[in-house]
Formats: C-alpha cells, sequence, structure tokens
C-alpha cells in the first residue's frame, strides 16, 4: 500500500515555489499518492497533475474557519490520508483541526528561524501544537531553533533543505552589466539581491564598501525594493564607494544581474534559514561571501565553495572581498564548487530522498502504538 499524502500550499508563484513544488513530483514518481491542495490558478497545477499528483483547486484563506476545516477533513477521510503535510499559516490551523480524532500524521514546514517561543500562546496553535508529529526545518539552525524550546519533543524537528537543480538556471543569460551601470570592464562587480530589512545588514555591506581602496575598481550592486534609503546613502555618502554602489530597484532579470557579477555578497545578520538568492547565485557559478548566522552558513563550506565572516563585522567584509579581487583564480574555484555543491548535496532528489525517510519512520512509529 502507498503512502497516502495530502500537501497543502500556496503554488502560485512558479519560480518562488519550484524548489517545494518539486518534492512532491518527486515522491510522486516513487510511488507515494500525493494529493495537493492549493489555488487554483497556481502555476505548479498543470505540471502536478502531469506527474500523476491529483490537484485539488482549494486552499484556506481564513484561520479557524468551520468551513474551510471541513474541506480539508473531507478529503483526509475520503482518501484515507496517511500523512497532512502543511506549509503556510492557514493551511496548517485548519488542517490541525480537520485532522482532529483522525489517524492522520501531521508535518509542518518551517522555513526560517526566529519567531518561535515556547511562552508564546499562538505556537500552541500551529508549531507547539501537541498534535503536530513532525517539523520540516529549511536548516539545523532553524530545527535548533525548535529544540531550544521547552515542552518540546526534540526528535519532532528534521533538518531538511528545499533542495535546487542548477538545470533550472542554465537558460539564465548574464546581463552585461558594466555596460547598463557604466562600470569599467576591469571592474570587480560585487552584488546583493533583497529587499531591504533590518535583518538583511545592508550597512554593515556599504560600511565595508567605504573602507575599500578608493582607486580600486570595485562596485556593488543593490537589487531589490527599498535599498536606497536616507540612512543607507547616509554610510557612503562621504567617500567615493558612492559612485561605485548602485541601486537598482527591484529587477524582474535579478537573476541575469547575478549571472553577470563576480561575487554574490550576503551581510545578512539574523532571521533566515537558507537565502534562495545565495542557492541561486551558486547554482550559477557565481562565488558567494556570506556572514556565519544560523541556517545560511550550513550553505558554503568556508574556502571551497565560498568565504564566511562574521556577521556585523564589515571589516571582515572588506577582507573577504579584497581576497577575492586579488585572487580571480581562488575567484573562479570557487564558483565551480558552489555549482558542485548545490549540485551534489542541495539538491531536489536529496530532499525527496529525506522527506520520504520521514514519511517512513513517522509512519512505522503509527505502526508500532497500534
Amino acid at each position: 500500500m502507498p503512502i497516502r499524502v495530502l500537501v497543502i500550499s500556496d503554488y502560485r508563484s512558479f519560480h518562488t515555489v519550484r524548489p517545494e513544488a518539486e518534492i512532491f513530483i518527486a515522491l510522486a514518481k516513487k510511488g507515494l499518492e500525493i494529493t495537493v491542495m492549493t489555488f487554483g490558478d497556481s502555476a505548479y497545477v498543470q505540471l502536478f497533475r502531469e506527474a500523476g499528483i491529483d490537484v485539488s483547486e482549494f486552499h484556506p484563506t481564513k484561520k479557524l474557519d468551520k468551513l474551510e476545516i471541513q474541506t480539508i477533513k473531507d478529503v483526509l477521510v475520503k482518501k484515507k490520508i496517511d500523512i497532512l503535510h502543511l506549509f503556510n499559516s492557514q493551511a496548517i490551523i485548519n488542517g490541525i483541526q480537520a485532522a482532529k480524532n483522525l489517524p492522520v500524521k501531521i508535518v509542518l514546514y518551517r522555513g526560517y528561524t526566529g519567531n518561535i517561543h515556547w511562552y508564546d500562546p499562538s505556537m500552541y496553535i500551529k508549531y507547539l501544537h501537541p498534535r503536530v508529529d513532525a517539523i520540516q526545518c529549511n536548516s539545523v539552525g532553524v530545527a535548533n531553533l525548535f529544540k531550544r524550546q521547552l515542552f518540546f519533543n526534540k526528535s519532532k524537528a528534521y533538518a531538511i533543505n528545499k533542495g535546487h537543480r542548477i538545470e533550472w538556471y542554465q537558460d539564465v543569460k548574464p546581463a552585461d552589466v558594466r555596460r547598463e551601470f557604466n562600470i569599467e570592464e576591469n571592474a570587480l562587480v560585487l552584488i546583493n539581491v533583497a529587499n531591504n530589512r533590518k535583518m538583511k545588514g545592508i550597512p554593515y555591506l556599504l560600511k565595508a564598501m567605504a573602507m575599500l581602496d578608493e582607486n580600486l575598481p570595485i562596485h556593488l550592486l543593490l537589487v531589490g525594493r527599498d535599498m536606497d534609503t536616507t540612512s543607507n546613502l547616509s554610510l557612503i555618502n562621504n567617500s567615493l564607494a558612492k559612485s561605485k554602489v548602485h541601486f537598482t530597484g527591484f529587477r524582474s532579470d535579478a537573476l541575469s544581474l547575478v549571472a553577470g557579477a563576480d561575487i554574490f555578497v550576503l551581510s545578512s545578520l539574523f532571521g533566515e534559514s537558507i537565502t534562495k538568492a545565495v542557492i541561486e547565485a551558486m547554482s550559477l557559478g557565481i562565488p558567494p561571501i556570506i556572514t556565519d548566522i544560523p541556517g545560511n552558513v550550513e550553505l558554503v563550506e568556508n574556502n571551497k565553495s565560498g568565504l564566511i565572516v562574521k556577521s556585523k563585522n564589515p571589516e571582515e567584509l572588506k577582507d573577504a572581498i579584497m581576497k577575492l579581487y586579488n585572487n580571480p583564480e581562488l575567484r573562479k574555484n570557487l564558483g565551480i564548487e558552489a555549482r558542485e555543491h548545490i549540485k551534489t548535496k542541495l539538491s531536489t532528489e536529496n530532499t525527496a530522498e529525506r522527506v520520504y525517510a520521514m514519511y517512513k519512520e513517522l509512519l512505522e512509529v503509527k505502526i508500532r502504538s497500534n
């Protein structure tokens, strides 16, 4: 009898959800009976169906809604679901209630660190609900966050990254960033892709730029919304770095800009798990410099597939930039190894195998308890 799984998630944004959606296509190929509940206009609906996955064009939009809870429960009962895998807040809250008094194992997903506290009452209708059997954590850092909570059964936290395929990026054409931003041909081009939030640590990256020798041809592209704030600009206004930092705003072709750059720099401070933008850069063969925060630090083997520096330390960021500026051969090798790292250690196939193993472990416990 194949394992029967009901997945509830939002698959409307194709590129954003691809790493998650492909897990279940891979599991369907292994013979699991997968049903996906999602919005009818989701980008992956047709691809799911082509993979033999049953799609229910429904996704909860309210919390603790009786009709939505009943809709989920009806599917759980009709299809005799073994595993209920829930990926967002509405799905989690309603799905847990729908599973009440049913012999189904509940798996939740958590993709970032922070905002999980045993003393927060809202956590007991989600991640810390006693009915939850497992939490798929997108990094060891996230798993450790749960394991530090009082009254939490540490065996429930499974560190399973969302995998990628480097083939997804083979058609990305590098943008001519030097021409577009009037950068000299011999310049080293750094890039950061994010929407400006405190957790992204952009001020530390700008301080590092201001520390560089003003005569060196090193430029930075900041791609994303709200980067050119007054406070950010004030950090470079009194240095020649001002002319070497380029605020692009939101760009739909961000991947092409990354492919056209030399180094991806991540200056994050906290609250992330494994940053998708770094995985994308590594998949494109662009070497990363990242900070040593939980989660992201698992992405890179220091001095092999990238460089790792301390967070909140512009001096170390500057030194890492200079190390790669002065060593083009190292830069090249790090890029090659970064791509290989994603291919071999963070692949979709690896993720699917680990999710499958988690399911089997949960169901073996269920059988033993019966």
